[in-house]
């Protein structure tokens, strides 16, 4: 069954959730309307593609038949659109952040819940192909045990990208580096080492005029006893350089870099298997710009949970383990403390206005 799909929200990601989507790039998704409360943003992209624009997100989905919902808006407006669409009973796909703050998360997880409608939170980097084979080492248990996780991202945000649109690098609507540009590193990094026991940060804004940090170095400790490292930084001039995943354990050890955790740098193991060398000749792709090749992949497993009634690979509840992970590290930067978790905010700015 082709599933009919709208976007709510055409500003910058739009046009790669849209080039897929309306270029049909995923097989058994179409793009059918497109929806934003500028209307000539969303024109652009309807006219593109030749499908419906709408200003007003309700007018959407009471005059087109959808199946799938897309909000692709500014972050801190997440939890407020999910809620608002739940109600019509169809399945929601929300880019990162799910949301800003956990009683938002929380929300939009119990409306999903009661609506009958499934919630897809976008992280698309764990489908690299890199990623995907490191994920089954890990799990087949060649790192023996992990000693050491690092992200790093080393990338550009001059002021003109926070000038383009006012929400942009405020606590209300977006959070900084570790929020928007550093979520997805974050994320793996968890994925990779498991739940996370408690983190001390410290951040800076360097080199733009915005409310959150664009520089922050983090230190976690996880509850197996290794240790994580998270390097963020949008201050690296003129360009964008690394995003990158290191996983070191007792018995092996990769490097995932690029600039979009794509390009296979190390894969050594103790114990070698005869396909390490395939892995290393045909893992090794750096894709053309941040986003990577993952949001494809995304779509097609999206599509497959649908129609096989499959569980996603990240839901509400996983979206929030990762949303807990990043507002536990600005709670360490407000107090200047170790946080543990699980823990309650009372000092994270993120989300607040």
């Amino acid at each position: 069954m082709s599933l009919k799909f709208c976007l709510v929200g055409c500003g910058r990601i739009a046009k790669r959730h849209s080039e897929l989507l309306g270029g049909n790039q995923i097989e058994g998704a179409d793009l059918v309307a497109v929806c934003d409360i500028v209307q000539e943003k969303a024109n652009e992209i309807a006219n593109k593609y030749g499908v419906d624009s709408f200003s007003d997100m309700h007018d959407m989905l009471t005059s087109v038949e959808i199946d799938v919902i897309v909000i692709l808006t500014e972050s801190g407006f997440h939890a407020q659109h999910v809620i608002e669409l739940a109600k019509y009973g169809k399945h929601i796909v929300v880019e990162k952040p799910m949301a800003l703050t956990l009683e938002d998360a929380d929300r939009m997880i119990e409306a999903c819940d009661i609506n009958g409608c499934r919630l897809f939170v976008v992280k698309q980097n764990r489908f690299n192909l890199p990623v995907v084979k490191l994920r089954k080492a890990l799990e087949e248990g060649r790192f023996g045990k992990l000693i050491m996780g690092t992200v790093r991202v080393r990338w550009c945000r001059e002021q003109k990208y926070y000038d383009q649109d006012p929400w942009r690098g405020t606590w209300a609507l977006d959070g900084g580096v570790l929020t928007n540009q550093a979520s997805h590193h974050i994320d793996l990094l968890e994925w990779m080492f498991g739940d996370v026991e408690s983190v001390f940060a410290k951040s800076i804004t360097a080199s733009v005029d915005i409310e959150a940090e664009d520089t922050a170095a983090v230190v976690l400790k996880f509850s197996s006893g290794a240790i994580g490292i998270i390097e963020a930084t949008t201050a690296v001039r003129p360009i964008d350089i690394e995003g990158s995943l290191s996983v070191i354990g007792e018995k092996g050890m990769v490097e995932i870099g690029g600039f979009a955790v794509n390009e296979l740098k190390h894969w050594n193991f103790t114990d070698v298997k005869p396909e390490d060398d395939i892995v290393k000749k045909d893992f090794s792709v750096n894709p053309p710009n941040v986003y990577g090749f993952g949001h494809k992949e995304y779509y097609e497993h999206v599509v497959e949970c649908i129609n096989r009634d499959k569980k996603q690979l990240v839901d509400g509840l996983k979206g929030r383990k990762s949303l807990e992970l990043i507002n536990a590290i600005y709670e360490s930067v407000e107090t200047g403390k170790e946080v543990k978790l699980k823990f309650k905010p009372t000092k994270c700015r993120l989300g607040k206005i």
